[in-house]
């Protein structure tokens, strides 16, 4: 009998427990009753102990996803075959589309074992999934590679999450922004800034043929604003590939997944890790898929395997009408959350206004929604750079719109990181140029950054030389010196798919 209340409560939004409901609520029919009634309406079938699909009609079949639950350990290979296995299951159940967990490549005890395993998207692991893409044909999503990065000077990686197309192409490819330190003592320790380094973005949502995914991974969970940022730029699905711990997961997975996708309106798909990983390692599992008013349509059971669900957009729409959050929000009196968006090239625009001047697009190495950075024809000291709103008529911080700010003053805090990081600097040194008598000399709201080492400053001169090196035209650098130092920076911002 509970069996039975469950598989009822996971298939709520869906047609079938639509009949068999308004059937109880009519007739008043008995559970066992309708049990009997759900073949001709409905299949569930268990392919392994822990794998379940639930199927729709068939004219949903296109939109069929498999998410994934797996057990990886330091081998692999051995993971590789586990993942291999459950796509190829999936593929046999006419999915479109397959997820797998964070971690789907290796787990390991130490932190020197995972550098060790560190490995590019375009490495062996990358390209076997990327020709079992294209031989299944489907798409894949696999939750977080642990990525030697194209600068891999500290020796950290990223955890990415990439998503390939049934061609085997790369889609895309997010990097963890949210790194997830815990450390509970003689219970659990997993700090991931030891070995990893943060992306800076959200990515936009990637069109696939079950809708537009936003890519997330494990810890991204715990904040809305990253979800709310993908479904105002057309998410219709969230997923949030993990590898749980199990104190946190028995609390809060759930609660976490259901939470996101009642709150953004959007299904949410989240492949996990689950069981014993090695003696200080453990992940919680229960991988499972939410629609979009909060039901759980499908789940895991406790070891390796899959489940099924079906993305249906015409349950996803009802939702949304029958509460129209979207429409109702007022940013005037909380703030808002920008949508994510696309990486803009650098030189697509041949030159950046500066006030009165104009930037080549060859000196400046970051470009935001609203912001962009640029080497400094005359610097100070080396790796003295710029940061200056898009919008040349901004002259003041009051003039920038609350999106403008905050995307200012975020791209300052990258330039100073990747600064220090370049110029081997522990410490910066940041001023705003804010209105005509703090010793600028263009008409325009601007920031400089120092990348400082221990006593390169005294910082009650620093005005004073900002102002003498504004009128020191002796100073200005080559246009080739400038290139070279804006390319040199543009390499760890630019993304590498």
């Amino acid at each position: 009998m509970i069996n039975l209340i469950r598989f009822l409560r996971l298939c709520s939004s869906t047609p079938v427990s639509n009949i068999i409901k308004k059937n109880i609520e009519t007739n008043n029919t008995s559970l066992l009753a309708i049990w009997k009634t759900l073949p001709q309406f409905i299949t569930c079938s268990t392919m392994s102990t822990n794998t379940t699909t639930v199927t729709g009609d068939a004219d949903g079949s296109k939109r069929l996803i498999a998410v994934c639950q797996m057990n990886c350990k330091d081998n692999k290979d051995d993971n590789f075959k586990s993942g291999e296995k459950l796509i190829r299951e999936a593929a046999g159940l006419k999915c479109s589309m397959v997820f797998l967990p964070e971690c789907f490549d290796i787990i390991c005890d130490s932190r020197k074992a995972i550098m060790a395993n560190l490995e590019p998207i375009e490495g062996d692991l990358i390209g076997k999934y990327r020709q079992l893409a294209a031989e299944c044909k489907v798409w894949l999503s696999l939750g977080g590679l642990h990525e030697k990065p194209v600068n891999n000077d500290d020796g950290k990686s990223c955890i990415s999450h990439i998503i390939i197309n049934d061609q085997g192409k790369i889609a895309s490819v997010y990097r963890k922004a949210h790194l997830f330190n815990l450390e509970i003592p003689g219970v659990v320790r997993l700090i991931e800034s030891e070995f990893s380094n943060p992306g800076d973005q959200v990515n936009p949502p990637v069109p696939t043929p079950i809708g537009n995914v936003g890519q997330g991974i494990c810890y991204d969970l715990r904040f809305p604003e990253f979800a709310i940022s993908m479904a105002k730029a057309g998410a219709d699905i969230l997923t949030y590939p993990s590898s749980f711990t199990v104190p946190t997961g028995a609390d809060h997975w759930e609660v976490l997944l259901r939470a996101r996708a009642i709150e953004n309106q959007c299904y949410v798909i989240a492949a996990a890790q689950v069981g014993v990983h090695n003696a200080k390692r453990s992940s919680w599992g229960h991988a499972m898929v939410v629609d979009p008013w909060g039901a759980v349509i499908a789940q895991c059971g406790d070891g390796v395997g899959l489940a099924v669900a079906q993305i249906n957009p015409q349950h996803h729409r009802s939702c949304r009408s029958r509460l129209p959050v979207w429409t109702d929000r007022r940013p005037d009196i909380y703030g808002d959350v920008l949508a994510a968006t696309e990486e803009v090239d650098i030189d697509s625009c041949p030159f950046y206004e500066f006030g009165k001047a104009r930037i080549p697009s060859s000196q400046v190495f970051l470009r935001t929604r609203f912001s962009f950075a640029f080497v400094n024809h005359r610097p100070l000291k080396p790796g003295h750079s710029l940061v200056a709103p898009l919008r040349s008529t901004a002259c003041r911080l009051g003039d920038l719109t609350q999106p403008e700010l905050s995307d200012f003053f975020s791209s300052v805090q990258r330039v100073e990181r990747i600064l220090e990081q370049e110029y081997n600097a522990q410490s910066s040194l940041i001023a705003v140029q804010d209105g005509p008598d703090a010793g600028r000399s263009i008409d325009q709201l601007h920031g400089h950054i120092f990348p400082a080492e221990k006593g390169a400053f005294d910082p009650g001169n620093i005005y004073l030389k900002l102002v003498k090196l504004e009128k020191d035209d002796s100073k200005i650098r080559s246009e080739e010196d400038m290139k070279e130092e804006s390319y040199r920076l543009r390499k760890y911002f630019t993304k590498k798919t």
